[in-house]
C-alpha cells in the first residue's frame, strides 16, 4: 500500500431505491453502497464524506464525496473499477486526486435543484418516480411572484424541519425560478445551500399558493416568522434532483 490520499468523486444516482445519502443503521443508503464497494475494491476500510445529504428518495447528477486511501491505483481510474461494483442506479461520473486537507463541506460551492410538478388528467407512470403528480390546476404566475420573494439572503428557519441540527438558518439563493416543460412545471433553485428539506418545504408552500390557498405575499410573513408551522407541507421526495453542484 501507498501513501494516504484523498480522492474525490462526482456522483450520480437514482436515489428511488435508498434511505438518503447518509449512512443509516436501517437501511441501504448512498454512502453506505459506495464504502462498501469502495472497501472490497481497494481492499481497505473506507468512509466516504459527502458534500449534500440528500433524503429519501432524492435524485442527483453529480453530488460530491471524498475518502483516504493507501491503495497505488491512480485517482483517475478508481471510477471506471468502482463502477463495475456499484449497482446500477448508482454511477460515478469522474474520480480525481484533491489535497489531504479538502472536505466539500468547507468550501465555497453553489447549487442548483430542480423539483418537477407532473400536470394532467392521470399520473403518467415513467414519471413516478422522477415528479410529484397533481391533477389541480395550479397559478403558475402566482407562484412565480411567489418564489421571487426568496431570492437574495435570509434566514429560512420556516422552511427547515426543527430537528435539523446546524449552526445557522441563514442561506443565500442566488436565482428562483419556475419554468415550464410541456406538461411539466420545474422549480430551480441556486444557492450557496439548503437546510434540511428546505426545497421540499418551500416547494410544498408554492403549490399551496398555485391553488389559490395562499397569497404570494405570504413568503414574506413565512420568511420573518421563523417557524416551520408557518410554511406549508413537505413535498413528496421523488420529484427532487441535485442537478448541479459547482465549486467556487
Amino acid at each position: 500500500m501507498g501513501e494516504v490520499k484523498r480522492v474525490r468523486l462526482i456522483v450520480a444516482y437514482d436515489g428511488t431505491n435508498y434511505h438518503g445519502w447518509q449512512v443509516q443503521p436501517n437501511g441501504i443508503t448512498i454512502a453506505s453502497e459506495l464504502n462498501r464497494c469502495l472497501s472490497a475494491l481497494l481492499g481497505e476500510p473506507v468512509w466516504v464524506i459527502g458534500g449534500s445529504r440528500t433524503d429519501a428518495g432524492v435524485h442527483a447528477l453529480g453530488n460530491i464525496a471524498v475518502f483516504d486511501t493507501r491503495t497505488r491505483m491512480p485517482a483517475e481510474k478508481i471510477s471506471y473499477a468502482l463502477n463495475q461494483r456499484l449497482p446500477e442506479d448508482i454511477r460515478i461520473q469522474k474520480s480525481e486526486e484533491v489535497p489531504l486537507d479538502w472536505n466539500p463541506r468547507r468550501v465555497k460551492s453553489q447549487k442548483t435543484y430542480e423539483y418537477r410538478i407532473y400536470r394532467g388528467e392521470f399520473p403518467l407512470p415513467t414519471r413516478r418516480l422522477y415528479t410529484y403528480f397533481t391533477y389541480h390546476a395550479l397559478d403558475v404566475e402566482m407562484m412565480r411572484k411567489a418564489i421571487a420573494f426568496l431570492e437574495g439572503e435570509h434566514d429560512f428557519r420556516s422552511f427547515c424541519q426543527v430537528n435539523a441540527q446546524v449552526e445557522t438558518t441563514v442561506r443565500t439563493i442566488y436565482e428562483a425560478r419556475i419554468l415550464e416543460d410541456g406538461p411539466e412545471l420545474v422549480v430551480r433553485l441556486t444557492g450557496n445551500g439548503f437546510l434540511y428539506n428546505m426545497v421540499r418545504i418551500i416547494v410544498g408552500t408554492l403549490l399551496e399558493i398555485g391553488w389559490g390557498r395562499r397569497v404570494p405575499e405570504e413568503m414574506t410573513d413565512i420568511l420573518e416568522a421563523r417557524d416551520r408551522k408557518a410554511a406549508g407541507p413537505t413535498a413528496q421526495p421523488q420529484g427532487l434532483t441535485l442537478i448541479r453542484y459547482e465549486l467556487l
